[in-house]
């Protein structure tokens, strides 16, 4: 059943025969970068077979590009008929493929070397959904020049390349199937020149326009049939969704309308669905307030709620209730609810419903199982038990000797900066939003060594096999000193042998990590954090059942998996080691690890363990005010930090330095609504919202 929710049940019965059925798992209500993520993800997950390009793209050709009207040929992109002087650059014999002057050969119609990283010819760059024949002279003439937009036949136009009036709704479709497939690699304001003012993100209006004036041909429509049908000796599994229904794109990237080859997104529908009855509001604590309402009904059916907050956009729903989040503790709130349909007919919203949230003087409970360890010569760790809170607690304060030394989010913290062979008393409390402040705990004592018994030696401290390449390992270092990485690398280990392998360079600074990903990640966090990028090959391809190692001049030092083992021993998850962890060990053990879910990302770039004086830049991080209705938002940092401005479609709107002479940002020319903030400095972040009154 589609993730339609159970509102949509029997919507779903009227337009099931109107879907592909290879969409049956996807959220065909979502729209924006939501619909982009849910195409991406079905996209990868359905590519089963990497095709060789070698024979495996050739072979493939031959029968996804045939002539319709003549078996023993192809169709060359680019190529048109031309009965004045006798051009034949539009066919070609299906077995006439090479390099001669007569012969066709594939074209990368995303160039590879326009690809971030270049495309070569593994992985994206033998995509056959993306390579088509071409003549060799037109595939030459065109070489690595962008798209441009232009009329009548191919050519070179404005510094670009124009694919012709046949094939320019081709060339759109696939660049978009090459953005959803291979994530940033793939820009399409990389290959085209065209504007992304009017896109959630890197889109071209370009594109756009040619889906809209070239619609989808019959020709385009054999190579999803061919290459969905895994039985094919040459087919990927994966499917084109733009070829499938171009008004995909619009749903996506917005401008004009595309044919909706399913009738779901615009039929004659112009009817919003009712307004929403009986909002009421309960279970109201001192940070969130339930909302529940009456369904809407449509003549097609309702697909999405939105909640709206004094006014403000706070979220979506398919159900007719919602826990609303994050509020502040003793404060009224306007509550408000609209209905929307798939057509994106919406109705008006509810009259406004009131809550206020409840006061809180409620001090969190004190914290308690406070220990010391990874003791140094100049720093320790201490960790607690987490406090209880009716809010929720904010933060923690952690004391040394009576003094203020830091505060954190987390239940632990790494105290540096002391003196060797020194003991210190340690105590922590807890506060919540609304300030106020737990007791101290306990004092416990922790001691710093004399300073030669540190930490020796890197280690694994997070692997990552998440969906399609999203794979990443990341190396921490908790010695006393920054490491040269020219004497180590990583291998991976496939049915017991150990392969090539890929020898680092550069350094890890004391109480850092160095992240390594596979480029063909589509999750811009891992993409963000990376240190280094492995373009789809050994070792970042590992599958679950996959060791990995990490080796000094060429002697194993440190591993994930059991050596020789057959078992899937971490497929789909993320492995994180333990904060209590602070050596390499030869010998898998799993105590060793935390497991968490598949795609889970968010510890990357930092180690718990691995805390640094430079990463206390948010030990006392405030913004203020939030929500705001004026032009500048201020900020409480003790180091320069970048604000990056994120809106609900997760467009990059403002980037903008904070400092310690200068701790505000302009907002001014941000409209009402609601924003994510990325504040970052080195390699530590913290998100939050922002609500622009």
């Amino acid at each position: 059943m589609k993730k339609l929710g159970l509102l949509l049940t029997f919507f779903l019965t009227i337009v099931l025969n109107a879907q592909e059925a290879y969409y049956n798992d996807v959220d065909l209500t979502a729209d924006g970068l939501a619909l982009r993520s849910e195409l991406a993800t079905k996209t990868i997950n359905e590519h089963t077979t990497t095709l060789s390009y070698t024979p495996g793209v050739w072979e493939a050709l031959k029968v996804t590009d045939v002539n319709p009207e003549n078996s023993a040929e192809v169709l060359l992109i680019y190529g048109y008929s031309d009965t004045t002087t006798g051009n034949t650059a539009r066919r070609r014999g299906i077995n006439q493929n090479g390099g001669g002057s007569t012969d066709w050969n594939r074209e990368h119609t995303y160039a590879k070397s326009l690809g971030n990283p270049n495309l070569g010819t593994s992985g994206p760059g033998a995509d056959a959904h993306h390579l088509r024949p071409s003549d060799v002279g037109y595939n030459s003439q065109r070489g690595n020049k962008k798209f441009a937009d232009g009329s009548g036949n191919s050519g070179d136009v404005s510094g670009g390349w124009y694919p012709g009036d046949e094939w320019k709704g081709d060339v759109a479709r696939m660049m978009m199937y090459m953005y959803i497939r291979y994530g940033d690699q793939c820009k399409p304001n990389n290959v085209g020149i065209g504007s992304t003012s009017g896109t959630p993100d890197d889109m071209i209006d370009l594109f756009l326009e040619w889906n809209v004036e070239d619609p989808v041909s019959d020709f385009e429509r054999q190579r999803n049939t061919y290459h969905e049908n895994t039985s094919n000796t040459y087919a990927q599994g994966n499917r084109n969704p733009f070829i499938d229904n171009a008004y995909l794109a619009t749903r996506i990237w917005g401008g004009d309308a595309a044919i909706d080859t399913w009738g779901i997104y615009t039929s004659s529908d112009t009817e919003a669905p009712t307004v929403p009855t009986d909002l009421a509001l309960s279970n109201i604590t001192t940070t969130t307030i339930d909302a529940t309402w009456t369904a809407s009904t449509d003549n097609e059916a309702v697909t999405k709620y939105e909640i709206y907050v004094d006014g403000t956009l706070n979220d979506e729903t398919p159900n007719t209730s919602f826990t609303i989040t994050g509020l502040t503790p003793n404060t009224t709130y306007a509550i408000s609810v609209l209905a929307k349909d798939i057509a994106n007919n919406k109705s008006d919203q509810t009259t406004p419903v009131n809550g206020t949230t409840l006061s809180d003087s409620t001090p969190p409970t004190v914290p308690t199982a406070v220990t010391v360890s990874n003791e140094t010569g100049t720093s320790f760790k201490t960790s607690w038990a987490a406090s209880t809170d009716d809010s929720g607690v904010a933060s923690y304060d952690v004391f040394i000797d009576g003094t203020l030394n830091g505060n954190t989010t987390n239940t632990e913290f790494v105290v540096t900066g002391l003196t060797i062979s020194t003991t210190y008393a340690v105590t922590v409390l807890a506060k919540d939003a609304a300030n106020n402040q737990s007791a101290l705990s306990t004092p416990v004592n922790g001691t710093t060594t004399d300073g030669t018994s540190n930490v020796s030696e890197l280690f694994f401290s997070e692997y990552v096999e998440g969906g399609g390449f999203n794979k990443a390992i990341e190396i921490a270092n908790l010695t006393a000193s920054s490491i040269d990485l020219s004497t180590y690398s990583v291998k991976r280990q496939s049915n017991g042998t150990w392969e090539t392998a890929l020898n680092l360079s550069g350094s890890i600074a004391v109480n850092d990590v160095f992240v390594i990903i596979n480029s063909s990640t589509t999750d811009q966090h891992l993409m963000d954090e990376a240190d280094l990028q492995i373009n789809n090959s050994t070792p970042m391809t590992f599958n679950g059942d996959d060791r990995v190692g990490l080796f000094k001049n060429g002697t194993l030092i440190d591993i994930i998996g059991d050596l020789d083992g057959t078992s899937q021993f971490a497929k789909d998850v993320t492995l994180r080691r333990k904060s209590s962890v602070s050596e390499p060990n030869t010998t898998y053990t799993i105590s060793e690890w935390d497991e968490f879910p598949k795609d889970t990302v968010d510890g990357i770039g930092i180690h718990t363990s691995a805390l640094s004086i430079e990463d206390q830049i948010f030990s006392s991080f405030k913004m203020f005010p939030n929500p705001t209705n004026g032009n500048k938002v201020y900020f409480s940092v003790t180091e320069d930090a970048t604000i990056k401005i994120y809106n609900t479609l997760g467009k990059l709107v403002s980037t903008q330095d904070v400092t310690l002479n200068n701790n505000s940002i302009d907002v001014s020319n941000l409209g009402t609504g609601v924003y994510l903030l990325k504040i970052k400095s080195e390699k530590q972040f913290v998100t939050t919202k922002l609500i622009k009154k």
